[in-house]
């Protein structure tokens, strides 16, 4: 009698286990670094997808791995990939916030499906997840999935960013 319901709780581990591995790692290992989920599709950023970023703040929203927090600024770090529909939701967000708060505050995106060992160094457990920090560098809140601009500017301005 207790053998059926032995084996029956065995599949359902199986069966779990199974999807936590495809969700907890979307990537297939035979992948090269930094390449995209199969069946997923990029888009490049264009200069018509928003406002006119500088060198700078477009380099800090490009997915790669940065040195975070931004020393001296309020900094808003959002760990995410180019090709997670929220992620994809935030894009427009963060360019138009960080092209207007250029310089009274940081905006970093970091992209985990390409760079997968950021994951471990912040400590990510869904994406999008937006981690914000004071000027001193010292992180102050955490918030998972989306986030809407005017939440994100309550949040740096609670955080001390400085005024027009």
């Amino acid at each position: 009698m207790k053998k059926p319901f032995l084996l029956a709780g065995l599949l359902i581990l199986a069966v779990l286990a199974t999807v936590a591995v495809h969700v907890l790692d979307p990537a297939p290992e035979s992948a090269a670094p930094g390449a995209t989920p199969q069946g997923m599709t990029v888009s490049p950023a264009t200069a018509s997808d928003g406002p006119a970023l500088s060198p700078g703040v477009a380099e800090l929203l490009s997915g790669k791995p940065q040195v975070t927090p931004v020393p001296g600024l309020v900094t808003m770090v959002d760990i995410g990939a180019h090709s997670c529909i929220p992620c994809k939701m935030m894009a427009p967000i963060l360019k138009e916030v960080a092209a207007e708060l250029e310089g009274r505050a940081a905006i970093v995106f970091i992209d985990v499906w390409q760079f997968n060992d950021e994951v471990k160094k912040y400590g990510i457990r869904v994406i999008p997840t937006q981690i914000f920090y004071d000027a001193q560098g010292n992180e102050r809140y955490r918030h998972e999935g989306f986030m809407s601009k005017a939440d994100i500017v309550v949040k740096l301005v609670e955080l001390g960013m400085p005024g027009e």
